[in-house]
This record gives structure tokens, sequence and C-alpha cells, in this order.
């Protein structure tokens, strides 16, 4: 039998009451740009506040899968500000829905793929004057995506404290454009530097950007080569992140994709055990199961009885008819 030391799990599918992590780089990006155009230095929220006026003629921008535009749309909320969220084709309604439920945001489904939407909304905020809050970066547009990252490193650090400072063997990071991945990785390279975790990047069959940038393996960044199709919405995204590529180079081992059937089969056993882990929330541990039930695998992976894996579940029931389905 196939055995482990341990496996710990965050769960980010109560954060915020948005059922995903990805509030935290949102609202601290939005945080720091407010704080910029105020003139204000690390100031507190009532400081903030007291500008109700300057912050009501503020607006903000982005394109989404879903859980980031959820994140800007609450956050631009909180302070008050206009929010616009583009999402690309195939999007399902009820995770625009879910955006403009949060928050402040106007939500528009495009006819785009991801990376083209992108590309409009970054058009968009130059043209109109918006704080475009991107969580992905390119040569010119890196400043923001930092942010970004900086405000998911909290989960880390929230993990460290939690498993007691324990050192992981193995860390399974699901990827999109990975800047969670990239600002998960740093944080525990920085606090095992003699002996860090083995870092994989787990991305769907059919969108993996990162196994093929690093299956090229030239420093240069690579597009996904799949269908495009995937149910994991959150991953869906064929160009790697160039700041969070500058980070997983150092520190991802490797990567791993996994298909949709794989994350059904680790979302019915999440709930199992009483968490609830959407098609993308799961990547992490699907990988963590598929290796316990596949030896090779396993011994890919340098997995032994002393591993130690962490996984993120990163979003909840985000497309709740689905996970219904799903489960049945």
């Amino acid at each position: 039998m196939i055995k482990l030391k341990n496996i710990f799990i965050k769960d980010e599918s109560k954060r915020f009451g948005l059922k995903a992590f990805k509030g935290l780089g949102g609202v601290w990006a939005i945080y720091k740009v407010i704080s910029d155009e105020l003139g204000l230095n690390n100031p507190t929220l009532d400081e903030i506040f007291s500008h109700r006026d300057e912050l009501s003629e503020m607006t903000f921008i982005t394109t989404t899968d879903g859980n980031h535009g959820k994140g800007v749309s609450w956050a631009a909320g909180l302070f008050g500000c206009k929010s616009f969220v583009y999402m690309p084709k195939g999007t399902v309604e009820v995770r625009a829905q879910a955006i403009r439920d949060a928050g402040s945001a106007k939500v528009t489904i495009t006819d785009l793929n991801y990376d083209d939407c992108v590309k409009f909304t970054a058009a968009l905020a130059e043209k109109n004057r918006w704080h475009l809050i991107q969580d992905t970066s390119w040569a010119g547009y890196e400043e923001i995506p930092a942010q970004i990252m900086l405000g998911y490193s909290t989960l880390a650090y929230e993990a460290l404290r939690q498993m007691n400072y324990q050192r992981p063997t193995h860390i399974f990071l699901q990827a999109g454009v990975g800047s969670m991945a990239g600002a998960i990785a740093a944080v525990f390279a920085e606090n095992f530097k003699d002996n860090p975790p083995r870092v994989t990047i787990v991305e769907p069959t059919e969108v993996a950007c990162f196994y093929e940038t690093m299956r090229v393996g030239d420093g240069k960044i690579y597009l996904a080569t799949g269908n495009g199709q995937t149910m994991m919405a959150g991953l869906n995204c064929a160009t790697p992140c160039d700041l969070a590529w500058k980070i997983l180079r150092r520190y991802a081992a490797d990567t791993a994709t996994i298909s949709d059937d794989v994350a059904a089969e680790a979302m019915k056993i999440l709930a199992e055990q009483k968490i609830i882990s959407g098609e993308s929330g799961c990547a992490g541990f699907a990988l963590a199961n598929a290796a316990l039930n596949s030896p090779k695998l396993y011994r890919a992976l340098e997995l032994d009885e002393q591993s130690i894996i962490f996984v993120i579940n990163t979003e909840g029931d985000t497309d709740p008819d689905n996970y219904r389905k799903i489960l049945q």
C-alpha cells in the first residue's frame, strides 16, 4: 500500500465569503493604488474612508475567469470605487453573476479567449485612464501583479503557522497564469532555505502553459498547446505570467497535468472529508490523490512514507450546478 507521513490542505473556500483566495490579491493591490492616488503612506482604513469623494471617482478594471474578478469587484465595492470586469468566451453566467453580487462590478462576458480578453481590458484601461488590476504581468506591467502576488502570500504565512512551521517535503500548486503558485513557492523557499520543499505545478491537460514552457526548457515562455477545453475554469489560461515564471523557473522542480476526470474524483474525495472544493480548487490535491494510486507517479515525484504534502484548496463550489452534477 502506498503511504505518506501526512498531507496538509489549506482550505480557502470560505475566504471573505467569496469562495476563493483571490480576494487577498485584489484587495491589497487596490489598497496600494488608492494609497498612491491619495498620496498616503500605509494609511489606515479610516484614513482612506475619509476621502470618500475621491474614492467614488476611481475606477478599476480587470479580466478574469471568475475568482480574481470576484475579488476585484468585492475590493472595489469595499472602498466605494467603481469596477468593470470582462470575462472570456465560454464563461457560465453563474460566475458572472457571482462577481456582480460580490461588489461594485459591471460584468461582461466577451467572445474573446482569455489572453485576448486581457489585451482588450488593458486597452480600455489606457483609453479611459482606469486602473488595471490584472493578475498576470508582461513587459511594462509588473507593479500591480507583484502587489497581487504579495497579497496571495498571506495564505502561505497562515499555512506555515497552522502547520507549526513543519516543513512539507512536497508542494503541489495549481496554476493558471501562475501568480498564486509563484507567491506560495517563494514564501516556502524563503522559509526553508537550506532544504526547500519540492514544488510541482499542476495544470489541466488541455491548457498547460507551464508544462509546455518547462518541457521546452530554454528559459523562454511558451503558450499551451492543448485544445483549451477544461472544466477547471480558473486554470484555463494559455500564457504564463512573466513575473510568476521568473519565480517558478527557480523554485519549481517539475510540472504535471491532470484531466477533468482526475479533478472530479478529487472533488468527491474532498467532499467526503467535508471540504467543498471546486473544479480548479482541487487540482493540487488531485495530483496527490493520483500519486497515491499510481506507483509510477509516486516514484516519479520521489514520494515515500516520510513525505509530507502541502496543497491548497483554492476555491469552493464557484459553479454550484456543475459541483452538484459531479457529486451525484
